[in-house]
């Protein structure tokens, strides 16, 4: 039987806080502390990797927090429920006792949610989740929580996480070379900034400067205009990307990084703020995937955390200055 996440459970028979290990070490399944359903805490202890230390409602969480032995992980359970205060208080006991957590949540309570739980906690985030999903916060949760010092025996669940900071470290690089002076990589010598070391070959290959080089204004594209027809291209080309998948499976091509690039370009030119469930939406890949990179991309400098000034139960994710400056430079060179 499923106990409600905001009902009062009793914990488990000849439970005793002190008996359990304080953390979880190579090979020793995290423990982990439940607020919620019985039944995702049962389900993850039979897989093996977890040890349940209790279930407990959410008002009595951050005081039993501080009264127990430090659990490895925090879990909290349908956390869109949770009033705010009450939210905030567990966030704060969490980061207090320098535990993992991991959120669970609707998407339509993911942006209070997120805006409450501090960017310092090490979260992982799961929207509408089921099993594998589980296994995967769980894994790197208890990787954060507890990191080795050998190798071991790898699992699937390590190898996807694996996979994805691979692949952030191969867009991360490539914005960098975007973003550097040298222009893009394999690019004719065209497109190398003015200011490189050319010697005589590059002064012969330039233009003479000419003082009426600069046209009447009203022929001037001005700023504004220019961003309108850049994110009206962006927009286009996201277009395109989700027509392919009426013809071809979804995920022959999924690319959820390069999509939530572009949204948040198109989102930055139109001076529009992106949500970060409406940036989930844009990645078109299940919204537990799609946090996953915007954490990835937010630890990697590409992405940054913007508080709602009008609204606090709500935050928007933005580009930092370097990743826009590397789209730029992207779209400028298509442009040529």
């Amino acid at each position: 039987m499923i106990e409600s996440g905001l009902r009062a459970m009793a914990p488990p028979t000849g439970f005793e806080p002190a008996a359990l290990p304080m953390a979880a070490a190579d090979g020793v399944p995290a423990s982990v502390l439940f607020v919620g359903p019985r039944a995702i805490g049962a389900e993850l202890a039979r897989s093996g990797r977890a040890r349940v230390i209790d279930h407990i409602p959410p008002a009595r969480m951050a005081a039993h927090l501080r009264s127990m032995a430090l659990p490895d992980i925090v879990w909290l359970i349908d956390a869109e429920t949770i009033e705010s205060e009450t939210l905030a208080e567990i966030c704060d006991a969490v980061l207090a006792m320098e535990c993992a957590l991991v959120c669970e949540t609707a998407l339509g309570g993911l942006d209070r949610v997120a805006a409450t739980v501090p960017a310092s906690i090490r979260t992982e985030w799961l929207v509408d989740a089921d099993a594998a999903d589980r296994l995967v916060a769980l894994a790197a949760a208890s990787r954060a929580a507890s990191p080795a010092v050998h190798d071991i025996a790898r699992d699937e669940a390590m190898e996807r996480i694996d996979q994805l900071q691979d692949e952030v470290a191969r867009i991360a690089r490539l914005l960098g070379d975007l973003a550097g002076q040298r222009g893009l990589p394999g690019a004719p010598g065209g497109f190398a900034p003015r200011d490189a070391d050319h010697g005589d070959a590059g002064a012969q290959l330039r233009s003479p400067v000419r003082d009426y080089a600069a046209g009447p204004r009203s022929f001037e594209p001005e700023e504004r205009t220019v961003h309108r027809q850049r994110a009206k291209a962006v927009r286009r080309m996201l277009r395109q990307r989700r027509m392919r998948e009426q013809y071809f499976p979804a995920d022959l091509f999924a690319d959820p990084a390069w999509d939530m690039l572009l949204d948040l370009y198109a989102a930055r030119l139109e001076r529009q703020p992106v949500s970060v469930s409406s940036l989930c939406i844009a990645a078109a890949v299940p919204a537990t995937t799609a946090l996953r990179w915007i954490k990835t991309m937010t630890d990697a400098g590409l992405f940054l955390r913007e508080a709602d000034p009008h609204d606090g139960r709500r935050i928007f994710i933005g580009l930092a200055e370097a990743a826009f400056d590397a789209l730029a430079r992207y779209f400028e060179a298509l442009e040529e």
